[in-house]
């Protein structure tokens, strides 16, 4: 019996330290999106998630957390100018047969092949690869 209300005791207290948590993170999530949105007025087509991921990167310093955010963009826009990557970008790194999609798996999560061993370096160089890699990326992600 005293098992059973230890354990009971000890589930409700990670109940609300999880509880507590997730609003500090909602907390810190909006107001990294009011700094955010003051520097960059595109910051607002992003979703929570985003914030919320480099927010957690930065052990949720807002500060920290959106200048590595603002960098994200302005790299983003500086390597993707065109909002995304194009197949004709890439055609010797598709040509390889090295990336693979592969549905998803059971929460609807997508399963991605990569295939090391078909990598080799071609006339596109390291540039295409780099790009390749954001290509492969987004796809996954627009899944």
């Amino acid at each position: 019996m005293v098992v059973f209300e230890y354990m009971e005791s000890r589930e409700n207290q990670e109940e609300n330290s999880s509880r507590i948590s997730d609003e500090v993170e909602k907390t810190k999530i909006s107001l990294m999106r009011a700094v955010l949105e003051k520097q960059d007025a595109s910051s607002k087509e992003v979703d929570d998630l985003t914030i919320r991921r480099f927010l957690r990167a930065r052990d949720l310093d807002i500060e920290k957390a959106s200048a590595m955010f603002l960098k994200y963009l302005k790299w983003r826009r500086m390597f993707v100018p065109n909002g995304s990557i194009s197949a004709s970008e890439v055609p010797n790194e598709i040509a390889q047969n090295k990336m693979f999609f592969q549905g998803g798996d059971k929460k609807g999560r997508p399963i991605t092949v990569v295939l090391g061993a078909r990598h080799f370096q071609n006339k596109g160089g390291v540039e295409e690869f780099k790009r390749f890699l954001a290509y492969g990326l987004d796809k996954i992600c627009a899944r």
